[in-house]
């Protein structure tokens, strides 16, 4: 069985160069269309308003799947370096 996951995401600036992303889970649907009747619904609403239709994001989903498959690495800002252990 597929879902369809909306999103909000975008970028903006908090202070010179430094940027926050900021991404909202509006919802999970049982089809596209329902997404894409959602996210017609939002673009409408208060903040969301604001922004363009390329900041929605719908993602299709199979259930009862694992959708990331590896691990993962970050950096260190200590060590100036990436933790991949």
């Amino acid at each position: 069985m597929k879902v369809y996951l909306l999103q909000h995401s975008y970028e903006y600036e908090v202070y010179e160069d430094i940027k926050m992303k900021e991404t909202k889970i509006i919802g999970i649907y049982s089809s596209e269309i329902k997404a894409k009747e959602a996210k017609a619904l939002f673009m409408t609403k208060k903040g969301f308003n604001r922004f363009s239709e390329e900041c929605f994001y719908i993602d299709e989903y199979e259930l009862d799947q694992d959708h990331w498959t590896d691990g993962f690495v970050t950096w260190d800002s200590e060590s100036n370096s990436w933790i991949d252990e």
